[in-house]
């Protein structure tokens, strides 16, 4: 059975694409088919970090959320984009571009219902092994949708009070929707700060285990979303502890 995994932050800013995108390149490289659903339909941009240029997209997430095509008609295969020598693959199902479209969206809505079954359908169409959904920031419709229907839901924080305070807000909401497992992560971490200690503050707070904490990278900040951290720089120690959160997506 496929892994559905949600990545949520409450707030935009805190990583939350760029963790999935690695999360996704690290688990095609152990092999596994993968798919990321880029459903921050407001504010598009995973697409960015696979190197998918706008004029190779033929169809995406809204086409489908308007039933003018399949769910797996709008799955573009973005291995090669990460490199040679990926024994997986990557579908990315990304969101539109077009201003018109995400007006539309934020205009009239769209079916959550059918978002739902376009889920479940491409994890049998394109018999995928691990389904990353790149949630929108906050709370909403379709966020609770996902965070419903996951058996992993990961929650990307930055070591501030705004954050804390909203991951408290999807924390909750999680254990009432009963979700099977949850792991937060600490992203942006400053390097001044003990990373054993942020840890134990967030696992105290939340009652839930922080499965890592990251810090504030140069070398990320350099990359600035020209491509997948974990491919560019495979022996980081970012890298390490995100391939630890990789494994940890597929235990049983």
């Amino acid at each position: 059975m496929a892994r559905i995994v949600s990545v949520h932050s409450f707030r935009g800013g805190t990583g939350k694409s760029n963790t999935t995108a690695n999360l996704a390149a690290l688990l095609a490289l152990a092999g596994l088919r993968v798919g990321v659903v880029d459903t921050d339909i407001q504010s598009p941009g995973i697409h960015v970090l696979f190197r998918l240029q706008e004029d190779q997209i033929k169809h995406t997430l809204n086409d489908y959320l308007w039933e003018r095509c399949q769910i797996e008609d709008t799955a573009h295969d973005v291995t090669e984009h990460l490199g040679t020598g990926i024994p997986g693959k990557v579908f990315l199902i990304p969101s539109s571009l077009k201003a018109g479209e995400i007006a539309r969206i934020l205009d009239k809505g769209y079916d959550v219902g059918l978002l739902n079954n376009g889920f479940q359908d491409l994890v049998r169409k394109m018999q995928l092994d691990v389904l990353l959904i790149d949630t929108h920031p906050g709370l909403n419709e379709e966020t609770l949708l996902s965070i419903a229907i996951s058996q992993v839901l990961l929650i990307i924080l930055r070591p501030d009070q705004q954050d804390y305070q909203g991951t408290g807000v999807t924390v909750s909401v999680a254990n009432r929707l009963k979700v099977p497992r949850m792991l937060l992560i600490v992203n942006k971490a400053p390097q001044t700060f003990n990373a054993d200690d942020i840890k134990a503050r967030v696992e105290e707070t939340y009652k839930c285990q922080v499965g890592a904490v990251l810090p504030h990278s140069d070398e990320m900040m350099t990359l600035a979303g020209e491509g997948v951290f974990v491919v560019n720089y495979p022996q980081h120690a970012i890298t390490q502890k995100l391939r630890a959160i990789a494994a940890r997506i597929m235990e049983a």
